[in-house]
């Protein structure tokens, strides 16, 4: 039952994305078709940005010591919301724009400068001392 309302709602989401473009030309004209197009260039810029930073992205967050799960989910959801911004229509664009202003924290330490990333070692200088009693 839940697999139909899936089926349902993925088959209509382009009939409510044409329908969406159809009601807003009616209103504001041949302003769609520049708005379209201005998404359809940004989402190609992000993922073609995302393309080459999310290894960068990956890297960094191993090396701080924070979870590279949540720095390939951050990389998967701007890949996503430029995917939503190439497919033209209002409803994508929301959801894509959604999906930018999400924050990005999910899993993520929030890194202290002053603590190490791993917890169990600590850097410093030490000196032994002599008590004087124990002679």
């Amino acid at each position: 039952m839940r697999f139909s309302w899936i089926v349902l709602l993925l088959l209509s989401f382009p009939v409510l994305e044409a329908i969406g473009i159809f009601w807003a030309a009616r209103y504001i004209g041949g302003w769609v078709l520049l708005w379209l197009l201005l998404a359809a260039v940004a989402g190609v810029m992000l993922i073609r940005v995302e393309r080459v930073a999310w290894g960068a992205r990956l890297l960094f967050s191993v090396q701080s010591g924070a979870n590279p799960l949540a720095s390939l989910f951050a990389s998967g959801r701007i890949l996503l919301a430029g995917g939503l911004l190439v497919f033209p229509g209002f409803i994508s664009d929301v959801l894509a724009l959604v999906l930018m202003l999400m924050p990005g924290s999910w899993g993520r330490r929030k890194l202290d400068p002053m603590r190490p990333a791993n917890d169990d070692i600590l850097e410093g200088e030490f000196r032994r001392e002599q008590d004087d009693l124990l002679r």
